[in-house]
């Protein structure tokens, strides 16, 4: 793909408390806000900088800088604190994510209730970035590797990702590979807090943003306030795990398009789903053998994936795949903004967080597993990939996701999402025990709110971060007609 995923865990009780209450350890500076970059449009947004330790277990040692917006609240009478924020990835800007967000539909009486506050975690965007001095060739490659039909395939996908994994190491901010890590960006979370004065932080994450949810509520459990998760990964965060259930999430969504397609002849890719199906392998044999326009299998396979992300965007599916089948102009692809930066951050947090496995033949034999399973997406999602031949040194285990502290999460979470299916959110439901509430809605795509159309999955979620009430267990929102 030619974006990053998505628009992608407590640490053993003695390494959690070995850094006890680090972000209020020292006090971080006022936060003096200001004008943000121009190329964020939205005039009631504001801006600034804070400096955070690189290493949490030396707060006094070597600082990066976390860039960090807000879109106060018009009402102080009503202002209740800060809704912190997280579109995702890893390696999801979120500068300008609270005016996406109200510009989405965040409900007024949310935006009356909270200053929404959004931040380009470490490495990423305007905070201290990471790179990995990827070509203009490997960043067209994106995040999956190449469909690998035979473990041939994987064997030479391994020396590919080998290369990237040394530039990353070698790079010149390798110094931050060790550090970016979700725990310190939860870390840099309550940095956040404290800088602005508050005792307590709602939030509101989605897709990775979960993970990074999860791991704040976990570490920080009494500084929580109403915390959201929507569109949630496992309890074992971004991993091998995670990476493989895209082919899942891609079967699960898959019917919704091919439904659509059926529906809509004048794109002449079939006329019932299973001929739609039969024309999405159809395609990507074809550009694999021979791209169209630049577009390759891996491509194809990669774009069909992303465009299931939304049902605004099936009709953009229809039509590419339409051009690609008559070899005509495609439609303009979205832009993917900084790629190098996405792509370098999102492998120092994947690889960084958990341990990946190491042997060539453990991907060869996932592959063998998932090519059957999972057809359309899992020779791709199963194979190798940098993580595997990333640098063995880690600062501390990866935080482990369990139930203990109070019980202020509530999950939302759509039934076909191709990016973080259900089954991984059912997963995380249950390591969160009595501290969550889920709540389901029978539509399809990656985000349920403000994004989605279900109202009672919305409402949900609304009356949870105005009022503080959950539904009383977990709630299943039947589908909603379209509008």
């Amino acid at each position: 793909m030619r974006r990053t995923l998505a628009l992608a865990l407590a640490a053993a009780a003695a390494a959690v408390t070995a850094v006890p209450g680090v972000s209020s350890a020292t006090t971080p500076e006022t936060v003096r806000w200001g004008p943000c970059p121009e190329d964020i449009a939205s005039p009631r947004l504001e801006c600034s900088t804070l400096q955070v330790p690189l290493d949490y277990r030396h707060p006094d040692g070597r600082r990066i800088e976390i860039a960090i917006s807000r879109l106060a609240s018009e009402k102080p009478s009503q202002r209740r604190g800060v809704l912190l924020t997280n579109p995702g990835g890893p390696g999801g800007a979120g500068l300008d994510y609270p005016a996406l967000l109200a510009g989405s539909g965040l409900p007024q009486k949310v935006l009356d209730s909270y200053d929404v506050i959004g931040f380009d975690p470490r490495g990423v965007g305007r905070s201290t970035p990471v790179t990995c001095d990827l070509t203009p060739e490997q960043q067209a490659r994106g995040n999956f590797p190449p469909y690998a039909h035979t473990s041939a395939d994987v064997a030479r996908e391994a020396s590919y990702a080998r290369t990237v994994a040394e530039q990353c190491a070698t790079s010149r901010t390798a110094w931050m590979l060790p550090h970016t890590t979700t725990a310190n960006t939860a870390r840099d979370m309550d940095r956040i807090r404290v800088a602005l004065g508050e005792p307590k932080l709602s939030y509101l994450g989605h897709s990775y943003g979960t993970q990074l949810g999860a791991v704040y509520a976990t570490m920080f459990p009494e500084r929580g306030d109403r915390i959201v998760l929507d569109s949630s990964l496992g309890p074992g965060g971004y991993d091998v795990t995670a990476m493989r259930s895209f082919a899942r999430g891609m079967e699960d969504r898959f019917p919704d398009f091919a439904a659509f397609a059926a529906a809509h002849p004048e794109y002449g890719l079939g006329t019932t789903p299973e001929q739609v199906t039969a024309k999405f392998y159809d395609l990507a044999e074809r550009l694999e053998a021979k791209p169209v326009q630049g577009v390759d299998g891996t491509l194809f396979r990669g774009l069909t994936f992303e465009y299931l992300y939304s049902d605004a965007t099936l009709r953009l599916l229809a039509a590419t795949w339409q051009a690609l089948e008559e070899d005509q102009p495609l439609p303009k692809l979205p832009s993917s903004g900084n790629v190098e930066n996405s792509m370098a951050s999102r492998f120092s947090v994947i690889c960084g967080d958990t341990r990946w496995p190491r042997k060539v033949r453990d991907y060869q034999r996932d592959v063998a597993v998932d090519r059957l399973r999972y057809p359309m997406l899992g020779g791709s999602t199963a194979s190798i990939g940098p993580c595997a031949f990333w640098p063995h040194k880690r600062a501390e285990p990866p935080v482990r996701i369990g139930d203990r502290g109070p019980s202020n999460v509530l999950m939302a979470q759509n039934e076909r999402d191709p990016g973080t299916p259900l089954a991984g959110a059912r997963k995380l439901r249950h390591a969160l025990g009595k501290r969550a509430t889920m709540v389901t809605a029978d539509q399809g795509g990656h985000g349920v709110y403000p994004f989605g159309t279900n109202t009672c999955a919305n409402d949900a979620v609304t009356a949870f971060l105005t009022t503080g009430q959950r539904p009383p267990r977990d709630l299943a929102c039947a589908a909603e007609p379209s509008e």
